[in-house]
Protein backbone atom coordinates (compact mmCIF):
# COMPACT_ATOMS: atom_id res chain seq x y z
CA UNK A 1 0.00 0.00 0.00
CA UNK A 2 1.52 3.21 -0.78
CA UNK A 3 1.09 6.38 1.34
CA UNK A 4 -1.95 8.10 -0.57
CA UNK A 5 -3.73 4.52 0.10
CA UNK A 6 -2.59 4.45 3.56
CA UNK A 7 -4.15 7.65 3.86
CA UNK A 8 -7.46 7.15 2.34
CA UNK A 9 -7.86 4.32 4.61
CA UNK A 10 -6.62 5.74 7.94
CA UNK A 11 -9.11 8.70 6.59
CA UNK A 12 -11.89 6.04 6.07
CA UNK A 13 -11.48 4.76 9.43
CA UNK A 14 -11.47 7.99 10.99
CA UNK A 15 -14.59 9.41 9.24
CA UNK A 16 -16.72 6.03 10.15
CA UNK A 17 -15.18 6.93 13.79
CA UNK A 18 -16.34 10.48 14.02
CA UNK A 19 -19.49 10.01 12.54
CA UNK A 20 -20.52 7.44 14.86
CA UNK A 21 -19.72 9.56 18.03
CA UNK A 22 -21.77 12.34 16.03
CA UNK A 23 -24.77 10.16 15.15
CA UNK A 24 -24.55 8.01 18.34
CA UNK A 25 -22.44 8.52 21.29
CA UNK A 26 -22.59 11.72 21.96
CA UNK A 27 -26.66 12.13 21.47
CA UNK A 28 -26.70 9.10 24.48
CA UNK A 29 -24.24 11.24 26.38
CA UNK A 30 -26.15 14.19 26.14
CA UNK A 31 -29.46 12.08 27.05
CA UNK A 32 -27.89 10.55 30.26
CA UNK A 33 -30.00 11.41 33.25
CA UNK A 34 -28.03 13.69 35.71
CA UNK A 35 -28.18 11.10 38.30
CA UNK A 36 -26.46 8.59 36.23
CA UNK A 37 -23.74 11.39 34.60
CA UNK A 38 -20.53 10.76 36.83
CA UNK A 39 -20.68 7.21 35.96
CA UNK A 40 -21.53 6.72 32.38
CA UNK A 41 -19.14 9.79 31.31
CA UNK A 42 -16.26 8.53 33.26
CA UNK A 43 -17.16 4.95 31.38
CA UNK A 44 -17.07 6.57 28.06
CA UNK A 45 -13.89 8.29 29.07
CA UNK A 46 -12.30 4.90 29.78
CA UNK A 47 -13.68 3.26 26.66
CA UNK A 48 -13.09 5.32 23.99
CA UNK A 49 -9.50 6.89 24.67
CA UNK A 50 -8.16 3.30 23.53
CA UNK A 51 -9.79 3.79 20.20
CA UNK A 52 -9.01 6.96 19.78
CA UNK A 53 -5.70 6.54 20.34
CA UNK A 54 -5.75 3.83 17.84
CA UNK A 55 -7.63 5.51 14.68
CA UNK A 56 -5.92 9.21 15.39
CA UNK A 57 -2.73 7.15 15.67
CA UNK A 58 -3.39 5.50 12.13
CA UNK A 59 -3.87 8.79 11.14
CA UNK A 60 -0.90 10.39 11.87
CA UNK A 61 1.04 7.53 10.71
CA UNK A 62 -0.27 7.88 7.64
CA UNK A 63 0.56 11.71 7.34
CA UNK A 64 3.67 11.23 7.77
CA UNK A 65 4.22 8.23 5.40
CA UNK A 66 2.50 10.96 2.72
CA UNK A 67 4.82 13.76 3.95
CA UNK A 68 7.73 11.76 3.49
CA UNK A 69 6.98 10.20 0.45
CA UNK A 70 6.48 13.30 -1.83
CA UNK A 71 5.47 16.38 -2.59
CA UNK A 72 2.03 17.88 -1.64
CA UNK A 73 -1.02 18.37 -4.12
CA UNK A 74 -3.67 20.68 -3.74
CA UNK A 75 -6.61 17.77 -2.67
CA UNK A 76 -3.43 16.80 0.02
CA UNK A 77 -3.34 20.32 1.47
CA UNK A 78 -7.24 20.16 1.52
CA UNK A 79 -7.01 16.32 3.34
CA UNK A 80 -4.15 18.10 5.80
CA UNK A 81 -6.49 21.14 6.28
CA UNK A 82 -8.90 18.45 7.46
CA UNK A 83 -6.74 16.71 9.67
CA UNK A 84 -5.52 20.08 11.02
CA UNK A 85 -9.41 21.32 11.96
CA UNK A 86 -9.96 17.84 13.56
CA UNK A 87 -6.77 17.86 15.49
CA UNK A 88 -7.10 21.26 16.54
CA UNK A 89 -10.50 21.08 17.35
CA UNK A 90 -10.03 18.15 19.51
CA UNK A 91 -7.00 19.38 21.72
CA UNK A 92 -8.52 23.06 21.68
CA UNK A 93 -12.34 22.27 22.82
CA UNK A 94 -13.07 18.86 23.00
CA UNK A 95 -11.02 17.51 25.49
CA UNK A 96 -10.82 20.25 27.58
CA UNK A 97 -14.58 20.50 27.80
CA UNK A 98 -14.86 16.64 28.49
CA UNK A 99 -12.62 17.71 31.17
CA UNK A 100 -14.87 19.84 32.41
CA UNK A 101 -18.09 17.74 31.82
CA UNK A 102 -16.38 15.30 34.38
CA UNK A 103 -15.70 17.60 37.08
CA UNK A 104 -18.64 19.93 36.73
CA UNK A 105 -21.16 17.29 35.61
CA UNK A 106 -23.73 17.63 32.18
CA UNK A 107 -24.21 21.72 32.44
CA UNK A 108 -26.52 22.53 29.18
CA UNK A 109 -23.28 24.94 27.98
CA UNK A 110 -20.57 22.36 28.36
CA UNK A 111 -22.89 19.82 26.25
CA UNK A 112 -23.39 22.44 23.87
CA UNK A 113 -19.69 23.54 23.28
CA UNK A 114 -19.36 19.42 23.38
CA UNK A 115 -21.62 18.73 20.63
CA UNK A 116 -20.66 21.62 18.60
CA UNK A 117 -17.11 21.08 18.71
CA UNK A 118 -17.67 17.75 17.65
CA UNK A 119 -19.51 18.71 14.32
CA UNK A 120 -16.19 20.61 13.40
CA UNK A 121 -14.39 17.39 13.80
CA UNK A 122 -16.86 15.34 11.78
CA UNK A 123 -16.49 18.18 8.87
CA UNK A 124 -12.55 18.19 8.97
CA UNK A 125 -12.64 14.06 9.28
CA UNK A 126 -14.93 13.97 5.84
CA UNK A 127 -12.82 16.67 4.16
CA UNK A 128 -9.77 14.97 4.81
CA UNK A 129 -11.59 11.91 3.42
CA UNK A 130 -12.54 13.53 0.50
CA UNK A 131 -8.83 15.14 -0.30
CA UNK A 132 -7.42 11.51 0.29
CA UNK A 133 -10.08 9.93 -2.02
CA UNK A 134 -9.15 12.63 -4.65
CA UNK A 135 -5.35 11.74 -4.45
CA UNK A 136 -6.04 8.12 -4.67
CA UNK A 137 -8.79 8.65 -8.18
CA UNK A 138 -5.98 10.07 -10.08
Amino acid sequence: MDAPQALLTAAGVHAGFQATITLLVYPALVATPPASWARVHAAHSRRIAPLVAVVYGALLGAWVCVLVGGAMTFPLWVAAAGSVVTGATTALSAAPTHTRLGREGPRPELLRRLVRADRVRLVGALTTLAGAWVVVGR
